[in-house]
This record gives structure tokens, sequence and C-alpha cells, in this order.
């Protein structure tokens, strides 16, 4: 593991999750967490040629840049990658009304897809500020 950990050569563990990585979004201007995705080679290839957040659709198995039908598009401004390469995050910025492809009461997407809470007492969901 240490060699992983420790060297600047970029080792991502596709194979221990089936080709696939986890990806948090989040915008850099406010530290919020968009939403939770997949990439897989190819997504991450696009990603950084295209300077757009691509991801790998495990329910359709294609992939898709975010934004292009919705026009949501989320630009990467820095990929992180955790200590075992096998996680990572894109710092993006946000051009367009949200990242979520739900949509709100006044019909515009949600910023992020994290828009409901869990209440630990009654475990019913509230939703945020729309």
């Amino acid at each position: 593991m240490k060699k992983i950990e420790e060297t600047p050569e970029l080792q991502l563990q596709f194979e221990k999750r089936g080709g696939v990585l986890p990806v948090v979004v989040q915008e850099s201007s406010t530290g919020e967490i968009l939403m939770i995705a997949s990439v897989n080679e190819d997504a991450l290839k696009k990603s950084i040629e295209e300077k757009l957040a691509a991801f790998w659709s495990t329910s359709r198995k294609e992939l898709w840049i975010k934004g292009l039908t919705s026009g949501n598009k989320l630009h990467l401004d820095e990929i992180l990658v955790d200590c075992d390469q096998d996680a990572l995050i894109y710092k993006v910025t946000l051009d367009g009304t949200g990242a979520c492809h739900t949509k709100a009461k006044n019909g515009k997407h949600r910023k992020s897809c994290f828009y409901r809470k869990l209440d630990m007492e009654t475990q019913q969901l509230t939703f945020s500020e729309e």
C-alpha cells in the first residue's frame, strides 16, 4: 500500500470496484457537495480532456457528460485522489441552475442532489428550502 499512498504516479484502482470509482462532486467556490457518481477510465479521460465532469452511468451503462442535455454543466477545476487511489473528488464550477436531475417547486434543477435531511428522531426526510 505504501507505494500507492506515497507515489506521485497515478495508479487508480479501478479493478477494486468492477471498473468504476466513486467520485464526489464538490463546488469549488462554496465547498458544497453537489452529487456523487461513478467514473470509469473512459469517463476520467473525457473529464480531463474536456474539462467538464464526465461520468459512467451504472444504470444506463454509458458515458455521460453532465449538462449536455440539461444545460447544467460542471466545469472541472481540480481532481483530488484519495490515499488508496480508489476514490476521487471533482472540484467544479457549476454553469447552470443545479447539478441534480430533480427539480424544485420553482421548476429549476436543484443545485445539489442532497436536498433532504434525515430527522434522526422521526426518521423522516425534511426538504431544504427551495
